[in-house]
């Protein structure tokens, strides 16, 4: 029999078709798998060790899966739970899972995945010689190590798989790979090893592997030889370039892709289209290998304030790089002078939004904007700190002159006042892979009965 998987949405909190989702249970999927975050959005969730999506969006799809889930009988399963997978975060979907098990009068036994990592656990790793960098990847010590507010293991299919185990109708796992809860099934029932993995990817984003990427909800069929993917939205169709197409998403080589215990290779993958609507995947390999599981680490930058002016005059929107370079210079003698402060102890930096906003010195377009946004960012080792550089900056920011033979300008700004403290600002600071001489050996499994 194959291993039927029905996989909501690319992510936890983005939204799903709710006729698709209904459509995807009547089809008696095995198990419902989805993923609940990663690290596209930068390392803040990470550090902070707090979800990117609201929790509110986060209930209310939640609701609909955990009713789709006692409809079919069968796990429902999430991965990297709370966008970032911490042990915080984890605790905060299980929160809200106990919450919607009272509200819908369900009793639920819930097994929860736990991902993270002491420094000292990581530090004893690297002692013993079990820490490998990737490229590119920080150079990292006990003392960095103890500096990150989070760390994180990626979790893989064996740890989903001991969760399965438990007998428990929801798992709340922490840091996963994306492709790890969907996988983890197949391989439990014996299905292709290859195809397990080749149909994980394909389907880790939900519909993106389709002709209407919004619509979320896809079912994909595991056997003995290869995987059969369908979209679940009426107007959503797999056609052999959307599903090929698919390894090419967050990865760096189409053919290959590293997981826990080796790598996936699809060289030799053939697409079939089996109608206007299914693909019928084959020829996929798995390459077993040494069994590490990668690391994500966060910490303190440190603190951030920033400003914003608007441009509107022509004479300065079309001279804002000559405006804002003599802005900078002028700033930093002013900050050295009434602060005391080195150029090397701050950073303060601007963008032209409608200019550089996205590149910076990289831009190499022009054009005439009718007004230019003026994003200053302040980072330094305090909060009070880039607050009071803040402060200092905000009159010349809003009132700097271009030349020194015209009128004092002043310049728009949204919102007063013109200054907002950001607080900490966070950076990644692992890019390793850490050896295990046993799946579980960096994860931690608890069970518990919640609802009515």
């Amino acid at each position: 029999m194959p291993t039927r998987v029905l996989v909501p949405s690319g992510v936890l909190g983005l939204g799903f078709d709710r006729t698709a989702l209904a459509r995807g249970v009547a089809m008696r999927p095995d198990i419902i798998a989805i993923d609940g975050g990663s690290t596209d959005s930068g390392p803040f969730s990470l550090g902070a060790g707090q979800s990117k999506y609201a929790r509110a969006a986060t209930k209310s799809e939640w609701r609909d899966l955990m009713l789709a889930r006692a409809e079919a009988g069968v796990p429902l399963v999430i991965g990297t739970a709370g966008t970032c997978g911490a042990d915080a975060t984890v605790d905060w979907m299980f929160d809200i899972t106990a919450e919607l098990a009272r509200e819908l009068g369900q009793t639920l036994r819930v097994a929860r995945l736990y991902s993270s990592q002491t420094a000292d656990t990581v530090t004893r790793a690297l002692g013993e010689g079990r820490i490998i960098p990737l490229t590119p990847a920080p150079e990292i010590s006990p003392e960095t190590l103890a500096s990150m507010t989070n760390i994180v293991a990626l979790a893989g299919a064996e740890q989903i798989q001991a969760a399965i185990d438990t007998g428990a109708e929801i798992i709340i796992a922490g840091r996963t790979t994306d492709t790890a809860t969907i996988a983890a099934l197949p391989l439990a029932r014996g299905d292709h090893a290859g195809a397990a993995w080749h149909g994980a990817k394909i389907a880790e984003c939900g519909a993106l592997c389709s002709t209407n990427p919004t619509s979320g909800v896809i079912v994909v069929d595991f056997d003995d030889s290869g995987f059969t993917v369908e979209a679940m939205h009426e107007t959503a169709l797999c056609t052999p370039h959307s599903v090929s197409a698919h390894m090419l998403y967050e990865n760096t080589d189409p053919f290959i892709l590293y997981e826990p215990g080796g790598h996936l290779d699809v060289t030799r993958a053939r697409y079939t289209a089996l109608d206007a609507r299914r693909v019928r995947v084959e020829g996929s390999e798995w390459v077993a290998g040494r069994y590490t599981v990668k690391l994500e680490g966060a910490r303190i930058a440190g603190y951030q304030t920033t400003i914003m002016a608007i441009l509107r005059g022509a004479h300065y929107a079309a001279h804002a790089r000559d405006w804002v370079a003599k802005l900078a210079t002028f700033l930093t003698d002013t900050i050295s002078r009434r602060m005391g402060l080195a150029p090397d102890s701050y950073s303060l930096d601007f963008r032209l939004i409608g200019v550089d906003g996205a590149l910076g010195p990289l831009e190499n377009r022009t054009g005439h904007p009718v007004e230019v946004g003026v994003l200053g960012i302040v980072t330094a080792p305090t909060q009070g700190i880039a607050a009071e550089i803040g402060k200092l900056i905000n009159p010349f920011v809003l009132h700097y002159p271009l030349t020194e033979d015209e009128e004092l300008p002043t310049f728009a700004f949204p919102y007063s006042p013109a200054t907002t403290d950001r607080g900490a600002l966070y950076e990644f600071a692992l890019n390793h892979v850490m050896d295990l001489s046993d799946p579980m050996q960096a994860f931690r499994l608890t069970v518990t009965e919640v609802g009515a």
